[in-house]
């Protein structure tokens, strides 16, 4: 028998109680309903894995042969799997998405965790020959890794703009963009340099409109930054590339 405060009424009483039972039952249903919630989300996985297989299929063609395979992972080790899976491939094709905390989550992983170059596409990207490409160069070692990870995937007599921004950050010489273009065309590409401004545009704003704007169709960098730690350390260009992905772009580390 439940005992009553001074001032309250039985009918009061009951009133709380059923409401208590009421919210307690509709809890009890969300929880019982996990198992279902966790089926319908691998479900949406697998067919989202199918539509990505039937769109890589689709695209390359009769001439490129193309293999496709799934894999099943335990939850929560899906980061972890696609990073040792990148290491025995020349490169990573990410599909890009801002919408979305795991396309984010899935980059950082490939780019810090694989040792291997990553290309984020963003939706608006389409298939081209690739002619000509801008390496965003401050002479730093994970700028040097993605200039030698790009060069390969230049189409023959294709273009190298070497892109320097002049006021982001002290630079180890003046004119770093004008040296590799110059050690680029000993080796027989045809490169030239490229500088701009900050002014107050963010780094990666820069990179990619001046990238853009001189009719290159993907953006080389190196890729700064910590992985498999809580709290993940990016540098400005690399932050920003991650959240304003306006064309594509190789990233090494």
């Amino acid at each position: 028998m439940a005992a009553l405060n001074p001032g309250e009424s039985i009918h009061e009483t009951e009133s709380h109680l059923g409401c208590r039972l009421k919210s307690d039952r509709l809890l009890g249903n969300l929880l019982l309903d996990v198992p279902g919630l966790v089926r319908a989300t691998e479900e949406k996985s697998k067919a989202e894995c199918h539509r990505l297989k039937d769109l890589v299929h689709g695209a390359s063609g009769p001439r490129l042969n193309v293999d496709c395979t799934i894999r099943t992972v335990v939850l929560g080790a899906a980061l972890d799997a696609a990073s040792a899976e990148a290491r025995y491939y020349d490169l990573a094709v990410l599909p890009w998405s801002g919408e979305t905390v795991a396309a984010q989550d899935m980059t950082q992983a490939v780019v810090f965790g694989s040792g291997r170059p990553a290309i984020l596409v963003p939706p608006s990207a389409r298939p081209a020959p690739l002619d000509h490409i801008a390496i965003a160069w401050d002479g730093s070692r994970v700028a040097a890794r993605a200039l030698g990870d790009a060069l390969p995937l230049l189409a023959e007599g294709g273009v190298i703009s070497v892109l320097t921004v002049r006021d982001e950050k002290p630079l180890s010489g003046s004119d770093l963009a004008g040296a590799l273009a110059s050690s680029l065309a000993k080796r027989g590409f045809d490169a030239k340099p490229l500088e701009t401004n900050l002014g107050k545009r963010t780094i990666a704003e820069a990179l990619q409109h001046t990238a853009m704007s001189n009719g290159a169709q993907l953006l080389v960098m190196g890729g700064f930054g910590h992985s498999r730690i809580r709290d993940f350390v990016l540098g400005g260009a690399t932050k920003g590339i991650l959240t304003q992905l306006r064309l594509p772009v190789l990233l090494s580390h």
